[in-house]
């Protein structure tokens, strides 16, 4: 099905060493909000810079691609040593195309990793890629998200509260 993620883990930080060697995954197309920190937030959640470190030791070559414009993206990729593309307009694949190429990576060995069904998941299975969908850090409270989060559960059935 176009809308179940390849593989659904708790976070980004429980991509390992194993998990990419289990997976044949050798780069990481990131999501920014809920995957790397909480909704609108200027710093990564806890853990995160420590998991790009070793992510780096390891060798994986990794992008972000957000929707959000680039003044959102930008302060906090930097922060993260990361290049970005903002404005990716997932689930239309694009901008997760245009981040493969600027990895020089395989598409088949490239991951999509966010919290989104319908952004995250959707392109990544469009692009040809391994999509992966992490829980939110946080549950959004704006009614937008609630419907969005409620019609993600029709196509695909995550229940937050007993993982």
């Amino acid at each position: 099905m176009i809308f179940k993620p390849k593989i659904w883990i708790k976070n980004v930080l429980s991509i390992d060493k194993e998990f990419l060697e289990k997976n044949g995954i050798d780069a990481l197309i990131l999501d920014l909000d809920n995957t790397l920190s909480l909704h609108g937030d200027p710093a990564a959640e806890e853990g995160i810079p420590e998991w790009l470190g070793k992510m780096n030791e390891l060798g994986v070559k990794m992008r972000v691609v957000s929707n959000n414009t680039p003044k959102r993206v930008a302060p906090l990729a930097a922060k993260l040593g990361l290049e970005f593309t903002a404005n990716g307009a997932k689930p239309l694949t694009f901008g997760l195309n245009s981040a493969v190429k600027a990895l020089g990576t395989e598409k088949k060995r490239t991951a999509v990793v966010g919290d989104q069904i319908f952004t995250d998941v959707l392109g990544g299975n469009l692009a040809g890629m391994i999509s992966i969908l992490v829980d939110p850090f946080q549950l959004e409270k704006s009614l937008p998200f609630r419907i969005k989060r409620s019609i993600e559960n029709l196509v695909f059935r995550r229940d937050l509260k007993k993982r």
